[in-house]
């Protein structure tokens, strides 16, 4: 017999179509929580912190500015990332040539060999599979979970909060 996608079956009420829905939210969420999962295991250091290093190591000199914008999230939170990943030996940082005001980042050898067991997508399944959406479905996604939200009471601040941090 064969097994049919969550979006192929019928619901006749609301109240079905609300429990299909749940359940397809549980599958994204499992989903990226086993593959933040699968990387910790691997690299033994979280997703978020797999993430910015790879970014670094594809910008070396990225500020860290610039790494919470590529990222779209908290300044802190960014330096929190940073933090943790000099402490591990896997980037170091400088004063710019050009600015001491601002603090370059590069990727060490360990950081690099690290990035090479690891299997992406580095930003998580996620974004990558938003990213592959067509821009029609991704606005029309986007405007129906913007009315959900409406429903919600939300912490606006969670926005800025990797995935793999939550």
């Amino acid at each position: 017999m064969k097994k049919t996608s969550l979006t192929a079956q019928k619901r006749s009420n609301p109240e079905d179509s609300a429990a299909l829905v749940l359940r397809q939210f549980r599958l994204i969420f499992s989903s990226v929580r086993r593959h933040f999962q699968s990387i910790e295991k691997l690299a033994g250091v979280g997703g978020a912190q797999i993430w910015a290093l790879s970014l670094i190591a594809k910008n070396p000199g990225l500020a860290v500015t610039q790494l919470f914008q590529a990222m779209d999230i908290h300044q802190s939170t960014a330096s929190n990332l940073v933090r943790a990943l000099l402490k591990s030996g896997l980037i170091h940082s400088e004063k710019s040539a050009h600015d001491k005001r601002v603090v370059e980042l590069y990727p060490l050898p360990e950081g690099l060999k690290l990035l090479k067991k690891v299997q992406g997508p580095y930003s998580g399944v996620l974004p990558k599979a938003l990213g592959e959406l067509e821009p029609e479905s991704l606005e029309s996604l986007r405007r129906d979970l913007d009315r959900l939200i409406q429903k919600l009471e939300v912490d606006e601040s969670s926005a800025k909060t990797p995935m793999a941090l939550m």
